[in-house]
């Protein structure tokens, strides 16, 4: 090694040095933006395209719109979804297929939404609650499928029902119309 090559060689090591100083500095006056998570969980934002965990889209009556057709358990790339399904007879003598259990193992999901793609009645989604640590793997095991808790559920539900005398008020009309439609016949009699 030369004079010269030997020079060079701790010029380009000072310069190296002064631009790693440089990055360091820059941070260093930088303001800080920590997250103090569990503390700021109220102001925490989580996108919406956020995949956590996959549930059931529940209508306010409580009624989910799966149909156990299986496309999702038969899309899912590791068998995280399991479903239980069983023949009903219907009032007409028809059958119909019906959920009986809709497990969902959340610590073998991948998260790759083929599941939520092929529904044919958007049934499932994926749901922002990022927190899902616990301390077994039995309790990733879910079942999706259930009615909310009688407490939990909307308390006009049991009050819709009385309110259905009420909908016989509309009916009234509907009997001044078989008056009417009677009222019409009658100038057709007259002129037969």
């Amino acid at each position: 090694m030369s004079i010269k090559e030997y020079f060079v060689s701790i010029f380009k090591g000072f310069y190296s040095l002064i631009k790693g100083m440089e990055v360091t500095g820059k941070e260093l006056v930088t303001p800080k933006v920590t997250e103090q998570y569990p503390e700021n969980r109220a102001e925490l934002h989580i996108p919406e395209r956020f995949r956590a965990t996959l549930e059931f889209i529940y209508d306010d009556n409580g009624y989910h719109k799966c149909i156990a057709c299986g496309s999702c358990e038969r899309n899912c790339p590791n068998q995280t979804i399991s479903i239980t399904k069983r023949m009903v007879d219907l009032p007409d003598g028809k059958k119909k297929m019906k959920l009986d259990k809709y497990m969902y193992d959340l610590g073998s999901c991948t998260f790759c939404g083929l599941c939520v793609q092929v529904c044919p009645t958007h049934a499932i989604k994926f749901s922002n609650d990022f927190e899902q640590a616990v301390f077994t793997r039995e309790k990733l095991i879910k079942q999706l499928n259930y009615l909310p808790e009688k407490d939990d559920a909307p308390a006009p539900a049991p009050a819709a029902k009385p309110a259905a005398p009420a909908a016989a008020k509309p009916a009234a009309p509907v009997a001044d119309k078989p008056a009417a439609d009677a009222t019409k016949q009658e100038p057709k009699e007259n002129k037969e």
